[in-house]
């Protein structure tokens, strides 16, 4: 049987119509009924002598009494009328005893709807899934976040200078921010654009270095922790700054992601009743 995707050349109305035929021979397959098959572009004679040609038609047995089902398909993109409907009332009524369903891509008007109700005629919604529509459940999880950062306090003689301001730096700091959690303006240490890792005294003699002083960092420790140094600088993009405290601090969030679990891709059409509002997802048996 052709799929819907593949039938790249045909007309949209019939590429449509078996689509509809394929969907509703896998929901009959999936049925105990004694079914023949689901056919497409079906002619059958009325009570009139009128031929009517039946988009998707298929018969069934239950306890011996034969069942038949006729299908109009409307492939819109926008809202069945009550003519439509109107009209399709009118070829079931001249076939007798065969049972009606209706199937477009986007709906129905309530006109269409509470004539559908009052003669029987079932109004079905049969497309592809848009984005999100496939949506089968949520999951929620929590995350718990730890963030060390390595922070300095600059030396009062080289917080304000002509090639590096802490004022503004705090500010930039603060407008760089992806929150508004963080506040850099009042804060005593700031992280600092280091062009390297080294702590040097005033004759550039390095000192230590910010790994030396991770690894003595506790393992389990959440609390802030400070170095204290008398004569100590850091190379910055701004030149050599004088530090006086270098310090590690520890930041701890908690947070909550919900996560949905969409199904579009395993998921080959929606049907939904526009009467009553039931869906069914129909499996892609491709990726079963």
């Amino acid at each position: 049987m052709e799929s819907y995707n593949n039938t790249l050349y045909m007309n949209p109305n019939i590429e449509y119509e078996k689509f509809t035929q394929e969907i509703y021979q896998e929901l009959v397959n999936a049925d105990v009924l004694k079914t023949t098959e689901v056919q497409h572009n079906v002619k059958l004679k009325g009570r009139s002598g009128q031929e009517h040609q039946i988009d998707v038609y298929w018969e069934y047995e239950i306890a011996g009494t034969k069942h038949k089902v006729a299908i109009e398909c409307k492939n819109y993109n926008k809202t069945v009328g009550i003519a439509k409907v109107r009209d399709f009332y009118g070829v079931l009524h001249d076939l007798n005893n065969v049972a009606g369903i209706m199937v477009t891509k986007v709906g129905y008007q309530k006109g269409a709807k509470e004539y559908a109700s009052e003669y029987g005629i079932s109004l079905k919604e049969l497309r592809t899934p848009n984005p999100g529509e496939a949506i089968i459940g949520e999951v929620e999880m929590n995350f718990d976040i730890s963030v060390r950062r390595c922070l300095f306090l600059v030396d009062a003689d080289y917080s304000e200078t002509e090639k590096f301001s802490v004022s503004k730096y705090k500010h930039i700091l603060d407008w760089m921010s992806l929150n508004n959690e963080s506040s850099w303006i009042n804060a005593t240490h700031i992280p600092l654009e280091l062009i390297d890792r080294n702590i040097i005294n005033s004759n550039g003699t390095t000192i230590t270095t910010l790994e030396k002083i991770e690894e003595e960092l506790p393992k389990d420790s959440d609390s802030d922790i400070v170095f204290k140094y008398e004569d100590a600088y850091v190379n910055t993009r701004w030149g050599k700054i004088k530090i006086n405290e270098i310090k590690y601090e520890y930041e701890y969030k908690n947070e909550k992601k919900i996560i949905a679990i969409d199904a579009q891709d395993f998921v080959k059409a929606i049907l939904k009743d526009a009467l009553n509002g039931e869906i069914k997802l129909i499996a892609n048996k491709e990726v079963r």
